[in-house]
């Protein structure tokens, strides 16, 4: 699902010299597929057998682009585009209540990496559930919500690269901050950070 489109971020080139992937979401399989996975709380890193972003990311590419990757955002000077993708770890039922639903520190630390690297950023959110953005806002040209695309990398790469057009819309209004959960359409002052039925297209 597209949120966020600016600056001609999104769709990646397939003639791009280098894209620089990043995030800690990006190489693990068990945080693609979320709580449930094999055992009841699934588990980060490769609980099972499947293809993650990077690795589609990778396949996808054109011949003649590199596809780097740092998990903290390190090294994307001089890269054409930089994919972050960051989220949630696993969790199941209960395991998951938060009172905090914002991108973890790790998170917006990558993002901000890579930004500084003065270079489009594309943010891939991996999670179960709409995570209250923060910087990361402002600093993705780019931003799609993935939510828990499971063993299948590849469809993360059909939508980056264009080959597949995002249709999605949400079925909720999608909160700014943790003062306004919950959020309904009809409520006094109703100002979310993207609305009920709200979804981008190429």
């Amino acid at each position: 699902m597209l949120l966020k489109d600016e600056k001609k971020a999104l769709p990646l080139s397939k003639t791009a010299k280098r894209i620089h992937v990043a995030g800690k979401s990006a190489d693990d399989l068990g945080n693609q597929c979320g709580g449930w996975t094999i055992t009841w709380q699934g588990k980060s890193g490769t609980p099972t057998t499947g293809t993650t972003v990077l690795a589609a990311l990778r396949a996808a590419a054109g011949a003649g682009t590199e596809v780097s990757f740092s998990k903290d955002g390190t090294g994307a000077r001089g890269a054409d585009v930089g994919v972050v993708a960051v989220g949630e770890t696993p969790y199941a039922e209960f395991e998951g209540d938060r009172e905090d639903l914002a991108l973890a520190a790790e998170d917006l630390a990558a993002i901000a990496n890579v930004k500084t690297a003065g270079i489009p950023v594309v943010v891939v959110l991996i999670s179960g559930r709409p995570l209250i953005l923060g910087e990361a806002l402002g600093h993705g040209d780019a931003i799609v919500a993935a939510w828990l695309p499971g063993t299948e990398g590849q469809g993360v790469a059909d939508l980056l690269f264009g080959d597949y057009r995002p249709t999605g819309k949400l079925p909720f209004s999608w909160p700014r901050s943790m003062g306004q959960i919950p959020i309904n359409v009809g409520d006094p002052g109703y100002d979310p950070l993207f609305a009920h039925g709200y979804g981008l297209t190429y």
